[in-house]
C-alpha cells in the first residue's frame, strides 16, 4: 500500500509524475476545480463580509469521494496542483474537501514536469498561500456579483438572455471601439512614386534597383507634372552610406508571447494555443505555460548554451537574462521553455509538434548572438529636378539568432517592401532608367483585431492575468457580442500614371481593398449593450479601472491588501449605480429612424428585437401593427441605408405555384425557407431568398419532395392502449410517439421500416426502465417521486433533482419529508381532506366550499442547498 498520496488536477499530469515516483506514491487526479461558487445568487453572503458558499458539484462527488478514501490510507498527502492562483486554489479546495489535517498534508510546486524538479518540490514542501488563494477567492466573488448583479439589467433595458462581465465587457469594447474606428476613416490618397533602375552586378549580368521618392505626392496633377520633368532625365548615384546594425532576439514566450506569435505564424486561436501547450506541459515536454515572466533558470541557461555550442558553435552563443516589463510578473517563475533542450522533436499530433518547435526555437534564439547588418542608403539624382529617389538594402554579415528564428508581426502595411542586396554601386555612377510608377495609395483604417492583437493590447493595459485571455476571448464569441470571421474585400479604382521610354502614360485600373481574415467584429448586440454599459457603468467599461482592479488582486496575493475590505470598496457604489440604473435609465436598443417609405409613407427604422437586428416599417400615430425583416448577414445597425432596409420588406416573396400550391419564400426565426402549401423546406446557405428564381424554388422543391420526410409526414403505426403510435423525426433523430411521450428509435432500427410491434416494444422497454429507477411515488404530487440515479438515490420534483443525504432511507421517505428537502412547504392533507368534504356538501354550501378551495397556501420558501463546508477566511 502506498503510504504517500499525491494529487493533481489532471489525469494526463498524474500520468506522467507517476513515471517519476517510486511505488510508495500513488498519483490521483482532482479533474480540475472540486468546488466552486452556489449557482444560485446566494452563492455570496454580501452582508456576512461576502462570505462565500462552496458546492461541491453532483459529478465530482465520487471523486471526492474516492480521493478520500485513499487519503484515509496514507501517511501523507501532497497536493501538487499548478503552481498560480487557480492551481493554490485548487489544492485550497481539495485541503477542505477532503477534511486533511495540516500534520499530514504538504503542498509541493513544480514549474516542470521532471524528475528533478519533482524530487526537489518534495524535499521543499510548504503549506498553502492563503495569500494566492485570497486573490482568486476575490476575483471569483466579484466577477460573480457583476455578472449577477449586471445581467439582469441588460435583460430588462435591452434584451432577456444577456450577460455581462467585468473583464469580457470591457474587451468588446475595446473591439467596438475599434470597429467604429474603421468605420469613421475616410480614405485619403497620395501617390507614391518608385522607379526601376538598371545596372550591371560584378559578372557583367543586369540587375534592377527599386528606389522610392520619400515623400508622397497629394494630387494626380503634382504626379503627372513630376513624371514628365523625369521623361528624358538622366540619374546617377549622388550619395551612398553604408551603416553597421544589428538585431537581438526577443525574449522566451510568456502566455500572451506565445499566443500572438502562434496565432501569426501557425494560425492557431489563442484557445487552441493553450488546450495544446497544456498538453505538451503536462506530458512534459515545455515548462508552465502560464506566465507573464520571461526569466530564465540558471539550468535552463546551461542547458540552452549547451545546446547552441553543439549545434552552431561558440560565435553563436550568448547568454542573456531578460526583466520583464510588467511590475506584476513573478520573477521566481519562468518563461515558457523546453523542459530539456536536447530535445529537438517530440512524440505528439502534428500542432503539438508545431508549438513544441516553435517553443524550443524561440528559447534557444534568445541565448544566441546578435545578428550582425549592414546597411546600405543609395540616393539617386534625376538631372532636371531636385528630388531623390531612394534606395535601401541590407546584407546579413553574421546571422546569428536568425539562424534559427526570426519574430513575425502584425503589421499590416502592404506598402512595406522587404529590403535586399543591392549590387556594388560608385558615387557618380550613372543609372539606366526601365520604368517610373506614380501609384495611387489611400490611407488604411486602423486593424481590426486578431485573437492575437486582442491578447497584445489587453496586456498593455494591464486588463486579465496569463490565465485569462483564452477564456475572455471564448466567451465574447459564445455569447454572441463578438464574431471571428473572413470577408470579402470590395473592388475599388486607382490611378497609375507611368514612365517608360520617354512616354507618361495615366490609367485607371482596380484592386480588390478591405478583405479580413480571422479578425474579430463586434455584432450589433454587442454595440448596443457596449453603449448602455459605458453610458451607465462607465467605471466598470473604463481600461484604467479594471487594470487597477487587477493590481488590487496582485497586492492581496503579495499580502498587501486585505480581500474582504478591497471587494467592500469595490461593491458599494457598484450596487448603487445598479439600483440607480434600474430605476431611471431609459430602455436601449439601438434604434436608427433611416426615413419613409416612399410607397407607403411609413417610417422605416431598425433596432435590436427579440430575435437580433431588424428593420421595421410602422405609419405614425396609429395602431396598426408594425412590419418587420430580419437584417442580412453583414448589415449592421448604425451603417444600413433607408434603401437597403426597404429591401428587407421584399420578403415574403409570392413565387407562383407547383400542383395549385402557392410557393412562398421567406425567413423565419431559423433561417431562410421556401413554404409550398402548409410544407415548410429550409432554403440551402448557398441560396439568397432576395435573389433566387421561381425555377430554383421549384428545382428545390421537387427534388426534397422526392426523399421522404418524417418530419413533414410522420407515419401512423395505429392504436395502443387507446392513443396513435406515430413514427417521426426531431431534432435529435427518428423517435416513436405515444401520449405525449417520446422514444428514441435507436440506430440499428430504420425508421421508415419500423413496424408496430416493435415501435410498441420500444414503448415498454423504455417504461420497464424508468419503473426499475423508481423507488417510490407519492399520491399528492405525481411529479415527485424517489429515484434511484448515477450517483446514488435522489428527489425529482418537477425538473429538479435533488441528492438525499445518506443516513437517510429514501423507500421510508414520507411525503413531508421529501417536500421539505426538495425545500418545499407541503400543503396540509388535514386541508385537503376539508375540501373534499365540503365539495361533497349540499348545493346551497357550494360557494362556501369553492372559496375554502381557493384560500391561498402558505408562500413557501425556497432552501438555499448549504455548502459542504464553509470555509471562506
Amino acid at each position: 500500500m502506498a503510504s504517500n498520496l499525491v494529487i493533481v488536477e489532471s489525469p494526463a499530469k498524474a500520468k506522467t509524475i507517476e513515471k517519476f515516483l517510486g511505488r510508495d506514491y500513488k498519483v490521483m487526479s482532482s479533474y480540475g476545480h472540486v468546488r466552486d461558487l452556489a449557482k444560485n445568487d446566494k452563492a455570496v453572503d454580501i452582508d456576512n463580509k461576502f462570505e462565500p458558499v462552496y458546492l461541491i458539484p453532483e459529478e465530482k462527488e465520487k471523486v471526492i469521494k474516492d480521493l478520500k478514501k485513499e487519503a484515509g490510507k496514507a501517511q501523507v498527502i501532497w497536493l501538487a496542483t499548478d503552481e498560480d492562483r487557480e492551481g493554490e486554489a485548487i489544492s485550497w479546495h481539495l485541503f477542505d474537501s477532503l477534511g486533511l489535517k495540516k500534520s499530514k498534508t504538504r503542498r509541493i510546486v513544480f514549474h516542470e514536469i521532471t524528475k528533478t524538479a519533482i524530487r526537489e518540490a518534495i524535499e521543499n514542501p510548504r503549506q498553502i498561500d492563503m495569500r494566492l488563494v485570497e486573490a482568486q477567492q476575490a476575483r471569483r466573488i466579484l466577477d460573480r456579483l457583476v455578472g449577477f448583479e449586471l445581467s439582469p439589467v441588460l435583460w430588462k433595458k435591452i434584451k432577456p438572455q444577456l450577460s455581462a462581465g467585468r473583464v469580457q465587457s470591457v474587451a468588446v469594447r475595446l473591439i467596438v471601439e475599434r470597429e467604429r474606428a474603421v468605420m469613421a476613416h475616410e480614405p485619403h490618397s497620395s501617390y507614391r512614386v518608385v522607379g526601376s533602375f538598371l545596372v550591371q552586378d560584378e559578372s557583367g549580368n543586369p540587375r534592377f534597383i527599386r528606389a522610392e521618392l520619400p515623400e508622397r505626392l497629394k494630387t494626380l496633377e503634382e504626379a503627372e507634372s513630376l513624371l514628365r520633368k523625369l521623361a528624358g532625365s538622366a540619374f546617377k548615384v549622388s550619395n551612398l552610406e553604408t551603416k553597421p546594425g544589428k538585431r537581438t532576439p526577443s525574449p522566451p514566450f510568456t502566455t500572451s508571447t506565445l499566443q500572438q506569435e502562434a496565432s501569426r505564424k501557425l494560425g492557431f486561436s489563442v484557445s487552441q494555443t493553450m488546450m495544446v501547450a497544456q498538453k505538451l506541459y503536462e506530458n512534459g515536454h515545455i515548462t508552465y505555460m502560464r506566465t507573464d515572466s520571461v526569466n530564465l533558470s540558471k539550468f535552463a541557461l546551461k542547458a540552452a548554451q549547451d545546446e547552441i555550442h553543439k549545434n552552431f558553435g561558440e560565435a553563436y552563443a550568448k547568454t542573456r537574462q531578460y526583466k520583464t516589463k510588467s511590475a506584476s510578473a513573478q520573477e521566481a517563475h519562468e518563461a515558457i521553455r523546453p523542459t530539456y533542450f536536447e530535445k529537438q522533436l517530440v512524440k505528439g499530433d502534428n500542432r503539438e509538434q508545431k508549438l513544441y518547435d516553435l517553443i524550443w526555437k524561440r528559447a534557444i534564439a534568445s541565448q544566441m548572438s546578435d545578428a550582425r547588418l549592414e546597411k546600405t542608403i543609395v540616393t539617386i539624382q534625376p538631372e532636371k529636378v531636385e528630388t531623390a529617389f531612394i534606395a535601401t538594402g541590407e546584407v546579413i554579415k553574421f546571422d546569428g539568432f536568425l539562424k534559427v528564428y526570426l519574430e513575425s508581426t502584425d503589421d499590416e502595411d502592404t506598402d512595406k517592401e522587404a529590403e535586399g542586396l543591392l549590387p556594388p554601386l560608385a558615387v557618380d555612377q550613372s543609372l539606366e532608367l526601365d520604368i517610373i510608377e506614380a501609384r495611387e495609395r489611400f490611407t488604411y483604417p486602423p486593424p481590426r483585431f486578431t485573437e492575437a492583437s486582442l491578447v497584445k493590447k489587453l496586456e498593455e493595459l494591464g486588463i486579465g492575468r496569463p490565465s485569462t485571455y483564452a477564456p475572455t476571448i471564448s466567451t465574447i464569441q459564445k455569447r454572441g457580442y463578438v464574431v471571428k470571421e473572413e470577408r470579402e474585400g470590395h473592388e475599388r479604382e486607382y490611378r497609375l500614371i507611368t514612365l517608360k521610354e520617354g512616354k507618361v502614360v495615366s490609367d485607371v485600373k482596380t484592386e480588390i481593398t478591405g478583405a479580413e481574415r480571422n479578425k474579430l467584429f463586434p455584432t450589433d448586440i454587442g454595440m448596443v449593450v457596449t453603449d448602455f454599459l459605458v453610458q451607465n457603468f462607465s467605471d466598470i467599461l473604463d481600461y484604467n479601472f479594471t487594470a487597477t482592479v487587477e493590481k488590487e488582486f496582485d497586492d492581496i496575493a503579495e499580502g498587501n491588501m486585505q480581500w474582504r475590505s478591497m471587494l467592500a470598496d469595490f461593491y458599494k457604489p457598484f450596487h448603487k449605480k445598479i439600483v440607480i440604473t434600474e430605476e431611471t435609465s431609459e430602455r436601449a436598443s439601438g434604434e436608427r429612424i433611416l426615413g419613409k417609405d416612399p410607397k407607403s409613407d411609413k417610417t422605416v427604422s431598425v433596432r435590436i428585437g427579440r430575435y437580433g437586428p431588424m428593420a421595421q416599417k410602422k405609419q405614425d400615430d396609429s395602431d396598426e401593427k408594425p412590419t418587420y425583416a430580419k437584417l442580412r448577414p453583414g448589415q449592421r445597425l448604425e451603417t444600413i441605408t433607408l434603401e437597403e432596409a426597404l429591401d428587407l420588406f421584399k420578403l415574403p416573396r409570392d413565387m407562383g405555384a407547383l400542383e395549385e400550391q402557392e410557393l412562398v419564400v421567406s425567413i423565419g426565426r431559423y433561417g431562410p425557407y421556401i413554404r409550398h402549401g402548409e410544407v415548410f423546406y429550409s432554403l440551402p446557405k448557398e441560396e439568397d431568398p432576395y435573389e433566387i428564381t421561381v425555377q430554383r424554388v421549384t428545382e428545390i422543391v421537387t427534388e426534397a419532395r422526392k426523399t421522404p420526410d418524417l418530419m413533414r409526414n410522420p407515419r401512423k403505426l395505429g392504436a395502443f392502449e387507446e392513443e396513435e403510435v406515430i413514427v417521426s423525426r426531431g431534432r435529435f433523430g427518428p423517435y416513436v410517439k405515444h401520449k405525449g411521450a417520446f422514444y428514441s428509435i435507436p440506430k440499428s432500427e430504420d425508421p421508415f421500416e419500423i413496424g408496430y410491434d416493435k415501435a410498441v416494444e420500444l414503448i415498454q422497454t423504455k417504461r420497464d426502465a424508468a419503473n426499475a429507477k423508481v423507488i417510490k411515488r407519492f399520491d399528492e404530487r405525481k411529479d415527485l417521486q424517489v429515484l434511484k440515479g448515477k450517483f446514488g438515490p435522489y428527489i425529482k420534483l418537477g425538473r429538479k433533482n435533488i441528492k438525499i443525504p445518506s443516513e437517510t432511507d429514501p423507500a421510508k421517505l414520507t411525503f413531508e419529508q421529501a417536500m421539505e428537502l426538495a425545500g418545499r412547504k407541503p400543503v396540509k392533507k388535514a386541508a385537503k381532506k376539508a375540501v373534499k368534504k365540503k365539495a361533497a356538501k349540499k348545493a346551497a354550501k357550494k360557494k362556501v366550499a369553492k372559496k375554502a378551495a381557493k384560500k391561498p397556501a402558505a408562500k413557501t420558501k425556497t432552501a438555499v442547498k448549504p455548502a459542504t463546508k464553509k470555509t471562506g477566511k
